[in-house]
């Protein structure tokens, strides 16, 4: 169920970028001649309206917009530079509309997505409410760090601690007191030789796990590898919760943005740490992983990758929306199209770059399923 999910999710996603384009493709007087759900091979013609056909293909997993004279070859095609209704006629600025467009349904999406979450009762730590509305508080793992021991015994971001048991080596006993961070936090650093017993609720699971601290995981004493927070539900009405989701997708857009810049610096500099990043194989994990814990954590999941999404294709290089804009304004300044065949290599060496990317990250998703 976890690979459905998974391409659902996908396969939504694209679809609501590239709808984006069409859309505004539309609006701005170009031609769009082909609309596809899904990737070729096609399967169906659904049908025709004015000059754009609806098709059905066989791969599930999105959908593309064909918009007349889009291409770099098309610059040198008479066909497309007289016609007034092709891409590459038109003025810069609606060039770089279309272009930005499928980004921007990408983050409308992420933002209706956590305003629906609100709407439903959407996970919220208490200390970011200042109103008290967020209700039934839990000691919830928000992150566990890569090669912990909690990692190691299975420990996930979402899990909420119910309960906490030492060995007989040392004090002995079980977690007295309300489930806290501090407590939590006291009770691990006061246990250095013990086996831990962690009792977790995952979704409608109940999970039981044991784990022994390790010393240089923290500065002052022994931990398993795990932060916690008091996360309790946060419901509102509609209108709140379009704004609490708006302020929200703005955090989570600009969380994001520093993350991916940070990463494609250091990658670079050769000091990347791939383990942060999933690929195609580590999404289908952690689709699964939100798809447990419940519906309103897979949306806040597919918003999440929606989010994103919209940054990366924003990213000014080869084969992405941005690098397109990079081109866009070039000829803006110069007046002039690009060379085709210049810019034609450049795409194909920015997608196979690209592609080693994603050829490294699945290699290292699968290492870390070993």
């Amino acid at each position: 169920m976890t690979i459905v999910y998974f391409i659902i999710i996908l396969a939504l996603l694209i679809l609501v970028h590239e709808f984006g384009h069409f859309v505004v493709a539309k609006a701005t007087g170009m031609r769009v001649d082909e609309f596809g759900l899904g990737f070729p091979p096609r399967v169906l013609r659904l049908f025709k309206k004015n000059e754009t056909e609806y098709t059905l293909n066989l791969l599930p997993i999105g959908g593309f917009v064909k918009i007349f004279g889009e291409n770099y070859d098309d610059a040198n095609d008479p066909g497309a530079q007289e016609s007034e209704r092709s891409f590459v006629s038109k003025a810069r600025h609606k060039q770089a509309l279309v272009l930005v467009a499928g980004v921007t349904f990408n983050m409308v999406f992420a933002w209706l997505l956590i305003s629906l979450g609100f709407m439903i009762g959407l996970p919220t730590p208490v200390d970011y409410d200042t109103r008290g509305d967020v209700v039934n508080p839990q000691l919830m793992i928000t992150t566990v760090a890569p090669g912990s021991p909690a990692d190691r015994v299975g420990l996930k971001s979402g899990d909420v601690i119910v309960g906490l048991d030492s060995s007989a080596r040392s004090l002995g006993g079980a977690l007295e007191g309300p489930i806290s961070p501090e407590n939590v936090t006291s009770f691990i650093q006061a246990h250095p030789d013990d086996e831990l017993t962690f009792t977790v609720e995952r979704g409608r699971q109940v999970v039981t796990v044991q784990a022994e601290p390790e010393p240089d995981i923290i500065e002052d004493g022994e931990a398993v590898g795990i932060t916690m927070g008091l996360i309790g539900t946060l419901r509102l009405p509609p209108h709140q919760a379009l704004w609490q989701g708006y302020l929200t997708t703005g955090q989570l857009t600009n969380a994001v943005a520093v993350g991916i810049v940070t990463f494609i610096y250091e990658a670079f500099t050769g000091a990347a740490d791939y383990a942060q990043v999933a690929g195609p194989v580590g999404i289908v994990g952690l689709v699964g992983d939100a798809s447990v814990l419940g519906f309103v954590y897979l949306l806040q999941f597919t918003a999440l990758i929606s989010v994103n999404l919209a940054i990366i294709n924003l990213v000014p290089f080869p084969a992405l929306d941005g690098g397109r804009l990079v081109m866009v304004a070039i000829e803006a300044v110069k007046r002039s199209p690009i060379n085709p065949q210049i810019a034609n290599t450049l795409n194909v060496v920015g997608f196979v770059l690209l592609l080693l990317l994603m050829v490294a990250v699945t290699y290292n998703d699968i290492i870390n399923l070993l």
